[in-house]
């Protein structure tokens, strides 16, 4: 019998989110109290927030149900081990789609993980090779979680950095933001040396430390950290207005592209038009279009009209079978 009120209020809130109907005298049994107390023991968690829903009848089940907020939830071992190893992989590799509120979900997750399960997660990680797209360096999710937790805790974050020409340095900043283009991750922060913003590369970390010291929030110049990270990679490099038409609605070319480049515009309910700028080489914007996963025309520049071109004909080169005599 559990005495221990907050104990058995976890025993019940982890069977509850079992997604099944508990009747109340098999809670009863598991929870070794009485029927009463259950019912009790419901009620603080309808207080605490967790939708439980009852049903009528002889028994009187009782399931946990979707709700208007989220509530915390109680993860066994494997749930926990499971999550972490998810959200590394995906952090790790900057996969499409996969943010800043991942990291954010990591840093937490990692935060509270029991030495045991966090072994248990880096003989996984280790053990394990993962399948990534694009061209996007690999990098440490610690760095992420790190700089994450930074971020929300408002502490000054500080590590060395190497430049593009590889030139080293040492960088205290006030950080900002996390931002995902979908082959790179990007940290947007205050350079307190500098006393200006920056982005840096997060592959091109090192070493970083939340030194525990807060800082007031500061206004970003553009007031979005996705728009500062593009005109600052706008500055650094040559630029492509690049105009293409997809054979597709809207909304099937726009789950396939970063948010940041931008929302394509419908023509019709079967096509769309995609004006935007980028600092990428043209033969990578080539095949990030063509990955989109549909026909499309590409209207300019004439660099990437040409290399589309170029690089259909290699492609039908490729597929093309040698004639055989049959013998």
């Amino acid at each position: 019998m559990t005495t221990d009120t907050p104990a058995r209020l976890l025993q019940l809130l982890s069977l509850l989110q079992t997604p099944r109907e508990w009747p109340g005298g098999e809670l009863s049994e598991r929870l070794g109290v009485s029927r009463r107390t259950v019912r009790r023991d419901i009620d603080r968690l309808r207080e605490l927030g967790y939708p439980v829903q009852a049903t009528k009848g002889a028994d009187g089940g009782y399931r946990l149900v979707a709700g208007t907020a989220l509530p915390p939830l109680v993860l066994d071992d494997e749930e926990a081990v499971a999550i972490a190893v998810g959200l590394r992989a995906g952090a790790g590799h900057a996969v499409a789609g996969v943010d800043e509120a991942s990291v954010r979900a990591l840093a937490k997750l990692e935060q509270v993980l029991p030495s045991r399960l966090r072994h248990r997660v880096s003989t996984l990680q280790a053990a394990t090779t993962p399948l990534t797209s694009g061209d996007g360096a690999s990098i440490a999710p610690e760095t992420l979680t790190v700089m994450a937790s930074s971020i929300a805790g408002r502490e000054r974050l500080r590590f060395a950095y190497r430049s593009g020409d590889g030139t080293p340095s040492r960088r205290l900043t006030e950080p900002y933001r996390l931002v995902s283009t979908g082959r790179r991750w990007y940290l947007v922060a205050y350079d307190l040396d500098r006393e200006d913003w920056r982005t840096f590369r997060v592959d091109r970390v090192a070493e970083p430390f939340a030194t525990g010291a807060r800082f007031a929030h500061r206004e970003l110049p553009t007031g979005n950290a996705a728009e500062f990270l593009r005109q600052s990679m706008y500055r650094r490099q040559e630029t492509y207005t690049y105009d293409v038409t997809f054979a597709a609605p809207a909304a099937f070319v726009a789950a396939r592209v970063p948010a940041w480049v931008g929302a394509p515009e419908p023509v019709d309910e079967h096509s769309c038009r995609l004006r935007a700028s980028s600092g990428d080489a043209v033969d990578w914007l080539a095949i990030r279009i063509a990955m989109v996963g549909c026909d499309f025309t590409v209207h300019e520049p004439r660099e990437l009209v040409d290399y589309v071109r170029e690089l259909g004909a290699r492609l039908s080169r490729a597929g093309e079978v040698p004639e055989t005599d049959g013998t």
